[in-house]
């Protein structure tokens, strides 16, 4: 570490509330799926800015478009219309599939989106129904209203009591989803992969049944796809893959390729359950962010992505796979969103051991890594990073 760099993270420390751990890496610019740090030291990111970067750093595609955005109109409000907005609204319910409809809130953030999702259901469904069912180890975000939903006992425990009544049941548990779901619950609140629980997919099928729960009990159906979709899973959305359609799908992350933005999409007579006044965002779905998203949107349908994901994705699951070493017991996920499972809690050994071979991975629980690079990965990147993954794992286990 240079002298650069501990000035920079004293200052760090110095400066910023103490919710996050000093950075280890103090970055400087990127290029493709590469970055470097204030050393000139290259890293093959393959973090993504936690499934965020979809295209990965400095896109000529997105640099065009927010640099034309922002020489005409950075910020408006929503006290005005622009047809960005309007563009980005109708692209995305295009996506859903055929005979979706809909209608589209913009918010800044993958948390806000949850938010207002939360009070579109309330809005909806009324005082009779105030309970929500959600998973154990999931996760939707750390405001209020989001972090009542998240089933993580470590940071929710400081913050309650919370405003929203949660019934926690196991992820992928179809008997204790069906126990729960009665005639007092709003919605059932889901991923279609826990995330933050350590990229952990539901059971084949269990999608399907969290859809006909709901349907027999009066329940919506709310998928958080705020890390699984705009092509993380080789599809749009992750609920195509499993042939059902929720009544409200939340986005983040990818969809803005690194610019703040966030979407509550509520599907059919759903997309109409808020009343005017009941909800809005002074920058949600400005200019700059809609820019962004309809470039990501653009390029990923221009180069083939969603097919590269999937093959990319496969190849990189039968590369964890195949790893034989004491610390592994395999991996698990689907596209580009794999995890590198662990038998014991070594996970941040493994990042750091990581880092210092050259690719920045992520220790998302203690017994798991997280790989969730841009979208625009090569074969051969991947390839590097299976190849160089013995040796780093050598070196997690002499820490």
């Amino acid at each position: 570490m240079t002298q650069h760099t501990q000035q920079v993270k004293d200052r760090y420390q110095a400066v910023m509330m103490p919710n996050y751990a000093v950075p280890d890496v103090v970055l400087a610019h990127g290029e493709g799926c590469v970055v470097w740090d204030v050393d000139g030291n290259s890293y093959l990111d393959l973090i993504g800015g936690i499934a965020v970067s979809a295209l990965g750093h400095n896109h000529p595609a997105i640099v065009e478009a927010v640099t034309a955005q922002v020489s005409k109109l950075a910020h408006i409000s929503n006290l005005f219309a622009h047809e960005g907005q309007v563009v980005l609204a109708e692209k995305l319910l295009g996506l859903l599939g055929p005979g979706i409809t809909g209608k589209v809130f913009f918010a800044n953030s993958g948390t806000e989106a949850n938010e207002a999702a939360v009070k579109l259901v309330r809005r909806i469904q009324g005082s009779k129904r105030p309970v929500f069912v959600a998973a154990e180890h999931g996760f939707h975000g750390r405001s209020m209203g989001s972090l009542s939903l998240t089933g993580k006992t470590s940071i929710r425990e400081a913050f309650s009591p919370f405003g929203v009544e949660v019934r926690f049941v196991p992820f992928g548990d179809q008997a204790a989803l069906a126990a729960a779901v009665g005639p007092d619950c709003a919605a059932v609140f889901l991923e279609p992969t826990l995330g933050e629980g350590g990229v952990v997919p539901a059971p084949a099928g269990y999608l399907a049944s969290v859809r006909e729960i709901c349907d027999a009990a009066g329940a919506l159906f709310v998928l958080d796809e705020i890390q699984s979709g705009i092509g993380r899973t080789g599809a749009w959305f992750a609920f195509q893959a499993e042939g059902v359609i929720p009544d409200v799908i939340t986005l983040a992350k990818g969809l803005g390729g690194g610019l703040p933005i966030g979407a509550c999409i509520g599907i059919g007579a759903v997309g109409d359950g808020f009343l005017r006044g009941d909800h809005g965002s002074t920058f949600g779905g400005n200019p700059i962010a809609c820019a962004a998203a309809l470039a990501v949107l653009d390029v990923i349908e221009r180069d083939g992505l969603l097919d590269h994901v999937s093959k990319v994705g496969e190849k990189l699951a039968d590369g964890l796979g195949s790893i034989e070493h004491p610390l592994v017991t395999g991996a698990r996920g689907t596209g580009l969103w794999q995890a590198l499972v662990l038998r014991e809690p070594a996970a941040v050994k493994v990042e750091a051991a990581a880092r210092e071979a050259g690719f920045l991975v992520n220790a998302v629980q203690p017994d798991a890594v997280r790989i969730a690079p841009p979208l625009i990965v090569t074969q051969e990147q991947v390839d590097s990073f299976v190849d160089a993954l013995p040796g780093i794992l050598e070196q997690a286990g002499r820490r």
